[in-house]
């Protein structure tokens, strides 16, 4: 059976240098009738898990390590035995919300999450956060990009950790050079597609955001 992919729109809070703002959040779930991948567990272990359902949980993957989407994460993982994947490089934003706990396994760009004949091969995308991620399968036709790439242009890096230039780099050396019509499913809102928005890059870097 091929793998399929399930979204969950999960609520909460986002929070980093004092302030807090309200939150939707995709949850992203890849895989097929017996086993599966989440990709950002948001907010709510339980729906997280109610979507889950009998299926064995192999990993929790997380895009990068803001508050609202690694927030459910450890009480998922103690749950199910599911290994928690992020980029070392956003330790110290892990740190924020999870400070006696370890994710247990670190990612490294180019390496494969496989789930049910998916294979998500990470892409190392800097600049929302410093180790941010992007999990990109051909077989799907899709892209998963946290909240480096959205529907009208980058995520935003107009707080700590973050930086614009970088995250330029990323989108225009790691995403837009992906086939047009690859999906892009997004940290939150609306997906869109590759070819959608690689012809506004330059009108993102002209605004600054």
């Amino acid at each position: 059976m091929a793998a399929r992919i399930e979204r969950l729109v999960t609520s909460g809070q986002f929070s980093l240098d004092g302030g807090t703002w309200d939150v939707d959040n995709n949850v992203w779930l890849v895989g097929d009738d017996h086993e599966v991948v989440v990709i950002d567990a948001a907010h709510d272990a339980d729906a997280i898990a109610a979507a889950v359902g009998d299926r064995r949980l192999t990993a929790i993957v997380c895009t990068h390590a803001h508050n609202d989407h690694i927030d459910a994460a450890p009480a998922l993982a103690d749950r199910t035995g599911a290994t928690i994947w992020l980029h070392p490089d956003d330790l110290p934003l892990w740190k924020q919300t999870h400070p006696d706990r370890d994710p247990d396994a670190h990612l490294l760009d180019g390496q494969v999450i496989e789930a049910a004949g998916a294979d998500l091969r990470v892409l190392h995308t800097p600049g929302h956060a410093p180790g941010a991620v992007c999990l990109y399968d051909p077989g799907l036709g899709a892209v998963f990009t946290g909240d480096t790439l959205f529907k009208g242009g980058p995520g935003a890096t107009g707080r700590s950790f973050s930086h614009f230039p970088t995250i330029v780099d990323s989108i225009r050396d790691r995403l837009l050079t992906l086939p047009p019509g690859t999906k892009v499913l997004t940290g939150h809102g609306d997906d869109t597609t590759i070819g959608a928005e690689a012809p506004h890059l330059q009108e993102w870097i002209d605004r600054g955001h």
